[in-house]
């Protein structure tokens, strides 16, 4: 975190927990004016430590209660083999997370679905279909214990 104060960490540190807050509430925060603290965000978000606002969807709200974490082993692992599911896995709206592993397991597939029949059918009939899986494991969220999108910093 090269070129960072402890006001810049601060300030990324308002923004982690609540992205809605103005420059104005912040500067309230930090005792300076509102200016010098729109000129740091501006250049954090140009540094890229900002990269996007969004807002943090309730997952049983929007009727995506259940979340599966699928585990993807490979048969080939050439890079163009690697390259191409990744690419299709870009295209599957369903998946929300993809990690590509060191390990038994090559990929980690987060995804929210609405009932465990329609992951089935996911399965069955998208993901099942890609070339070059190995093996598929599926794992179920029975209760999440902690979920943030903040990084320590």
């Amino acid at each position: 975190m090269e070129n960072l104060d402890n006001t810049d960490i601060t300030i990324l540190r308002i923004l982690q927990k609540n992205s809605k807050k103005t420059a104005k509430e912040i500067a309230s925060n930090l005792n300076l004016t509102v200016s010098p603290v729109y000129e740091r965000i501006k250049r954090l978000e140009k540094l890229g430590y900002i990269q996007k606002y969004v807002a943090l969807l309730n997952k049983k709200k929007v009727g995506l209660p259940v979340t599966a974490f699928c585990q993807v082993a490979m048969r080939y692992h050439e890079s163009s083999f690697i390259e191409k599911f990744e690419e299709q896995i870009r295209n599957l709206e369903e998946v929300q997370e993809c990690f590509h592993m060191a390990g038994k397991v090559d990929f980690v597939l987060k995804i929210n679905m609405e009932s465990l029949e329609a992951y089935h059918d996911f399965v069955k009939y998208k993901l099942s279909k890609l070339e070059n899986i190995g093996e598929l494991n599926s794992t179920f969220v029975l209760k999440e214990i902690k979920h943030t999108t903040a990084f320590h910093i």
